[in-house]
């Protein structure tokens, strides 16, 4: 599986440098290319090895998982573990696991941007101050953002976007699938994808993450 995902991410990597798939035998600015990209992908690699290894109780746990995607490597959150329901602050208990990854955004790769991206289940706001699951997963995204920045993630790295319950990757029909799409993702950019994960930092007002 990971060996697929790996592949499909060269493959999208290559598109979006506007990159042939057939290259020309022995061109050099092919052949250049491509050792960047496999330099990347081995970075990430590493990186994707140590977050297995710092987060292995939370994985086990269901907690996080840690994937190779075409959009580069991503951890994800169940909601529950960073947020008290229908809340946007960050739970105290959560600190030191995002701590964790934060420490390999620092050491293995330091040059990365990094998008934040905020997901609900298909479920109405009920009982909360947001109007809409758009919110509350932007202002989740953001959250996890500024606390991102406040370790001195720099913040020209950074990018946060919500999706509300657009984005599902498991049924809202069941208490389970609903849970799976509750969730944060933070996604490690190769460096040699030119597009941005989301749009400029969305603006929030402090006071409602309070």
């Amino acid at each position: 599986m990971r060996k697929t995902s790996l592949i499909l991410l060269v493959i999208s990597l290559l598109i979006l440098n506007g990159c042939t798939i057939v290259f020309q035998k022995g061109r050099r600015s092919d052949l250049e290319k491509i050792d960047i990209l496999e330099s990347e992908l081995t970075n990430l690699k590493n990186a994707s090895d140590l977050l297995e290894s710092r987060l292995a109780k939370e994985i086990e746990d269901e907690k996080v998982r840690v994937t190779m995607a075409e959009k580069g490597l991503v951890i994800t959150f169940v909601a529950e573990v960073l947020f008290d329901s229908g809340k946007a602050k960050l739970r105290g208990e959560s600190l030191p696991i995002l701590d964790k990854v934060i420490r390999i955004l620092q050491e293995t790769v330091p040059d990365n941007r990094i998008g934040i991206e905020g997901h609900t289940d298909s479920e109405p706001i009920k009982h909360s101050r947001w109007k809409s699951n758009w919110e509350l997963s932007s202002q989740r995204a953001l959250s996890v953002l500024h606390y991102l920045e406040k370790r001195a993630i720099a913040s020209r790295r950074l990018s946060a976007v919500g999706y509300g319950e657009h984005q599902a990757i498991a049924s809202n029909d069941l208490a389970e699938g609903r849970q799976l799409n509750r969730r944060v993702e933070i996604v490690i950019v190769p460096k040699s994808v030119k597009e941005k994960i989301g749009e400029k930092p969305l603006e929030t007002n402090e006071e409602e993450l309070k």
